[in-house]
């Protein structure tokens, strides 16, 4: 017999666990998950969770593990959905590319909230082909916590940093 209070209570903790991730991702920063977009971070690591948990612990069903990670695949089509089509939740739940070296300096003050050194991002610069920082118009950590360089176009216009944080075109 089912037992639905267990399975509520099973809808209850993965709704739970996952906001609470949310937050903990909001709060540590980007860097927390390094090449995953946060969302693909959360579901990859409980899924693993659920499963491992699924399979070697009696006391987790598998229908009890497979429920969890149907709510919490359900929690991020939902996320992600609301992020597309709201400009504020996007901005609630999403964090920003941030720029962290623009036109010859190191903005320490960015760099320091984000966690990056400026060995990190001088071996970015030398990663995408830059001999001189001189060259380098931009260094930005992107929200999967990747840095792009950029170098000066022709005539110098930084069209790809609008929207960027701390950039002010």
């Amino acid at each position: 017999m089912i037992d639905w209070n267990e399975k509520l209570e099973i809808v209850v903790s993965a709704i739970s666990i996952y906001a609470t991730i949310v937050i903990f991702v909001r709060l540590y920063g980007k860097r927390t998950t390094a090449q995953m977009n946060n969302f693909d971070w959360i579901v990859t690591v409980a899924f693993g969770s659920l499963a491992s948990s699924g399979i070697l612990m009696s006391t987790v069903s598998i229908l009890d593990a497979v429920l969890a990670m149907f709510v919490l695949l359900t929690l991020q089509y939902c996320l992600t959905f609301l992020a597309f089509r709201s400009a504020r939740f996007a901005d609630l739940v999403k964090s920003e590319p941030r720029i962290l070296f623009y036109d010859g300096q190191f903005l320490r003050r960015q760099m320091k909230k984000e966690r990056v050194t400026e060995a990190e991002i001088l071996s970015a610069i030398r990663q995408h082909g830059f001999v001189r920082v001189e060259d380098v118009q931009a260094v930005v950590l992107e929200n999967e916590a990747q840095l792009s360089v950029l170098g000066y176009s022709e005539d110098r216009a930084p069209s790809t940093l609008e929207g960027v944080e701390q950039v002010k075109i």
